[in-house]
């Protein structure tokens, strides 16, 4: 399993975190999240007391939260709560502090616009335009790029429809034809 530990700094405070590549996602401390979002003196606390709240809830949040050892600031490893970024994003929702509440309203717009691409696809394609153009790309690099997703889009689909390719290997066909540039 490749690992890389990471230390991220929020408004000046460290995150630890965790990139699992075989799992191509990030881990995320817990206790690290909660001691920024609430300002808590006792953050390991404040989490128990969470995951006790959560489970008489219904919350199945906190059974699925992970542990990886991380770093400790007496320089030892030592097991830890993690989140991934879906997990994290459901934690952060669950705490009732003014530090959370701008991330809970970022949140909520980025989850209405996605609802808003869902019933009109056109607009996912408008903000990919935008991004790239902010991002520095040129017009001419934009429309080829579309055209090459449109272009292996449709190769794909001819290989699924001739059941030439096993759904792995489709699946991953897929994915790269969205994540190459």
């Amino acid at each position: 399993m490749t690992k890389e530990t990471a230390i991220k700094l929020f408004e000046e405070k460290q995150v630890r975190s965790v990139w699992d590549g075989e799992q191509e996602k990030w881990f995320i401390s817990v206790v690290d999240v909660i001691e920024i979002l609430t300002g808590s003196d006792r953050p390991r606390k404040y989490w128990s007391d969470l995951k006790t709240k959560l489970k008489k809830e219904g919350s199945e949040l906190s059974e699925n939260i992970g542990q990886l050892k991380m770093l400790s600031t007496d320089g030892k490893h030592y097991s830890t709560d993690v989140a991934d970024t879906e997990q994290l994003f459901r934690l952060v929702q669950s705490i009732p502090s003014p530090k959370a509440e701008p991330f809970k309203l970022w949140l909520a717009q980025v989850a209405s616009e996605r609802l808003d691409e869902m019933q009109d696809p056109e607009l996912s394609i408008d903000r990919a335009l935008e991004q790239y153009l902010s991002m520095g790309y040129s017009e001419s690099w934009i429309n080829q790029r579309l055209k090459s997703i449109e272009v292996r889009k449709e190769l794909t689909d001819e290989w699924k429809k001739r059941e030439q390719m096993n759904s792995s290997d489709f699946l991953q066909t897929r994915k790269w034809a969205f994540t190459e540039s």
